[in-house]
């Protein structure tokens, strides 16, 4: 599937990391960070891509991928997914660990749910579903879509040639990261609501 995924991007370029990172965060089974990744290291010098247009693309791919899956939830809620989820891998179980998250963490999920595989493309619906402000869902979503993109065409890009190795330090090491992300996470929100407390004495 990756081969096919490479040439599809070696024939339409740009249109084709639209279009592919769009699908991918709406449901369709698309291996985005490695993907991204394999992109950021055609955009190392000499490469076909350029790095600003292709973060340019990958964001707005993402965030289109996010708008409509968030559209969707809200207009048709959560019976609908638990119907005809399937198709798109929102088993009721994932649906359920995703809701979890959610009530429990708010929008930090949708912020930090890029980083973990099977989470992101469910908080955007339960986004719509639950009745989240669409300008809070913007704000969170892009922030963290940001980053996200950011962080794998950018490990893409200086790592190149050894993308491979990439590949298997990010499998490997991935719980890791995501406890340090949680760990920086939770001391930013005790900082911000201490000096929030603060102004308000």
């Amino acid at each position: 599937m990756k081969e096919a995924l490479y040439d599809f991007i070696g024939h339409y370029g740009y249109i084709a990391l639209y279009l592919l990172l769009s699908a991918g965060i709406v449901g369709v089974p698309i291996p985005d960070e490695t993907l991204m990744a394999f992109v950021g290291s055609l955009t190392a010098p000499g490469g076909p891509f350029e790095y600003a247009p292709t973060l340019m693309v990958i964001y707005a791919g993402t965030m289109t991928g996010m708008i409509v899956s968030y559209l969707i939830g809200h207009r048709v809620g959560k019976p609908f997914l638990h119907r005809y989820g399937k198709w798109i891998k929102l088993t009721p179980g994932r649906i359920e660990r995703a809701e979890g998250w959610f009530h429990k963490y708010g929008l930090w999920t949708v912020f930090f749910g890029y980083f973990v595989p099977g989470v992101r493309h469910f908080t955007c619906y339960l986004s719509g579903v639950s009745g989240v402000k669409f300008y809070k869902y913007m704000l969170y979503a892009g922030t963290g879509a940001l980053l996200w993109c950011t962080t794998f065409l950018t490990l893409g890009h200086f790592i190149g040639s050894n993308l491979d190795g990439l590949f298997q330090l990010i499998h490997k090491y991935l719980g890791v990261s995501l406890i340090v992300i949680v760990v920086v996470a939770a001391v930013v929100i005790a900082i911000y609501f201490r000096f929030r407390k603060r102004r308000v004495v």
